[in-house]
């Protein structure tokens, strides 16, 4: 068996040619977890080999539009795929909240489409089957996959005033990290120990600290992940591959990934560092 992560979107809301809306695959045999839906998410599914069908379940980290914008999409392409394969209500797992608001209301804007096609090809209507959870500041087992083989935790984490989650993928390979958006914080460097593969949203607040300052931009950095301290977290957590995504800025030429390398190093990490790109695979054990 063996446990791969597919990066299928490492953009931000800002569009950048190349790189769809957050988005991480964890796959592991024959179980296939997407976590968030950011724009293109179906897309780059479908690019990484795994159709929305394949989904054992889709994650949710938050309510932010950037990370789920997409969700609709991919419980609709799997039921208008039913035809030719039926793989039954879209499995949702999301923290209690905003979140969970949102995939109980995600296809209402659909209703007319939904019951044009229903009618013209005597289909039932789409479903999703939602599993929600309770956020809390300690890990807690959220979702097991049928054979017991692989489990998923989730823990509270520091994206405020949003309420989100992190996510910690336990297979026979080893562990994966999903940060989803948050500033560095104990919660996630906690949910690393003994992890394998770290995949975490990456902003060079303290590299661009001057050209931001007094702006709007400011504010939106002081919610995210500095790559600096997010480094130093890294070494104390011993994670050996620190995978760098949702980039802000998104960096367009090679200096410009160095850059977040070099913040990460800055902070002390010694292991392994890859800036993502969408659809980079990386190995698992």
């Amino acid at each position: 068996m063996t446990t791969e992560v597919v990066l299928t979107g490492t953009g931000v809301p800002h569009p950048s040619p190349g790189r769809a809306g957050p988005g991480t695959l964890v796959r592991c045999g024959r179980v296939a977890l997407q976590f968030d839906a950011g724009r293109g998410t179906v897309l780059r599914l479908s690019e990484a080999g795994t159709p929305t069908t394949r989904l054992a379940a889709l994650f949710l980290t938050h309510v932010h539009s950037d990370h789920l914008v997409d969700l609709a999409d991919v419980a609709m392409t799997r039921w208008i795929l039913r035809p030719v394969k039926d793989a039954g209500p879209l499995p949702i797992v999301a923290p209690e909240g905003a979140a969970a608001r949102f995939a109980r209301r995600m296809l209402e804007p659909y209703d007319d489409d939904i019951a044009l096609r229903m009618a013209h090809v005597d289909a039932p209507a789409p479903e999703v089957a939602l599993t929600t959870f309770a956020v809390r500041a300690t890990p807690e087992v959220v979702w097991v996959s049928d054979d017991g083989s692989v489990r998923v935790s989730a823990v509270a984490v520091h994206h405020e005033p949003v309420e989100a989650v992190a996510y910690r993928v336990d297979t026979p390979d080893g562990a994966v990290v999903v940060s989803g958006d948050t500033r560095v914080c104990a919660e996630v460097e906690a949910l690393c120990a003994g992890a394998d593969v770290v995949v975490h949203e990456a902003c060079r607040a303290t590299a661009l600290a001057g050209a931001v300052a007094g702006t709007t931009i400011e504010t939106i950095f002081s919610y995210h992940a500095d790559t600096v301290p997010l480094g130093a977290m890294a070494e104390r957590a011993g994670v050996p591959h620190l995978v760098l995504t949702h980039l802000i800025p998104a960096p367009d030429t090679p200096d410009e990934v160095a850059g977040f390398v070099a913040d990460v190093r800055q902070g002390g990490f010694t292991g392994r560092v890859t800036v993502g790109r969408d659809l980079s695979v990386i190995r698992v054990g």
